[in-house]
């Protein structure tokens, strides 16, 4: 059962409530920063397991990872996730609407010194609430690995990104209606910066079906089949899904961000989100 934790949700709440004060304001114009991590001690290895594969338990259980961080894993389930990524050590990774930057280090620790990690935002999302925490998280010296992009979801990648082995993007995808995102130009984008056989993992918070984006606003939700169309209309397929944040209790039609309806989250009563996995042929 996934459980509510106030570091977390505390944090969104004030990102939901920036984001929905200031959506008129989003702009359209297309920004590339990098941010420079300072001179420190390198990163630790991956956890490893047996024959050396990445060990996704080991990752999460890292001694030095921040407190906040251990008591999102609940909610978030973090080994889950990146077991479904299937990750190696040396890849090029995206993580796209990176918030605060949660996902992106467990991606740095999982690829290792060898392997990078681009941590997109967008100005919008940092100019109203993430910045100085994903810029603290950034110049951590396990992160030494990761290359911070400010630029908007239409255009997420410079032209001349390296072809990545891996995109995800949490929790993110159903805002891109009310924000005014182009969909199909950003699926193409990630498209473009794939690898052949690489791989894009949308996880997100199921809608009722045959409402689309509607309820991407007042109840935080997108139909999955409507992912799933606009990822396959750019070219993608679908090649895998899981069930590890699935709720078939969920009736669909409360607002899925745990803040927004506190009588479920302190019941233990958690949206059910579908984690697809589509892949570059």
């Amino acid at each position: 059962m996934i459980s509510t934790r106030p570091p977390y949700a505390a944090a969104c709440a004030v990102l939901l409530l920036a984001l929905a004060s200031c959506k008129a304001a989003v702009s359209n114009e297309t920004e590339t920063a990098l941010v420079e991590t300072p001179d420190a001690a390198a990163p630790e290895p991956a956890a490893a397991g047996p024959d050396d594969e990445l060990d996704p338990a080991a990752i999460v259980a890292a001694s030095d990872r921040d407190p906040d961080d251990r008591e999102s894993d609940a909610q978030r389930k973090p080994v889950e996730l990146l077991s479904f990524m299937r990750l190696e050590r040396g890849m090029k990774v995206a993580d796209l609407g990176a918030g605060f930057g949660y996902t992106t280090e467990l991606l740095a620790r999982a690829v290792g010194p060898e392997g990078v990690v681009y941590s997109h935002n967008t100005a919008f999302v940092l100019d109203r609430f993430a910045r100085e925490g994903w810029t603290e998280r950034l110049a951590k010296p396990v992160n030494a690995n990761v290359v911070g992009l400010v630029r908007d979801f239409d255009d997420p990648f410079p032209a001349d990104i390296e072809p990545l082995d891996r995109v995800v993007n949490v929790l993110f995808y159903h805002d891109f209606e009310w924000q005014g995102v182009d969909r199909a130009a950003h699926n193409a984008d990630v498209f473009a910066a794939l690898r052949s056989g690489g791989t894009y993992v949308i996880v997100d918070a199921s809608a009722l079906a045959g409402h689309g984006a509607a309820d991407s606003e007042s109840l935080h939700r997108i139909e999955e089949a409507l992912v799933i169309a606009e990822l396959e209309a750019v070219g993608f397929v679908l090649s895998e899904q899981a069930d590890f944040l699935r709720n078939p209790g969920d009736t669909r039609d409360w607002n899925a961000l745990p803040w927004r309806s506190p009588e479920r989250a302190e019941a233990g009563e958690y949206s059910d989100k579908f984690v697809l996995k589509f892949t570059k042929p």
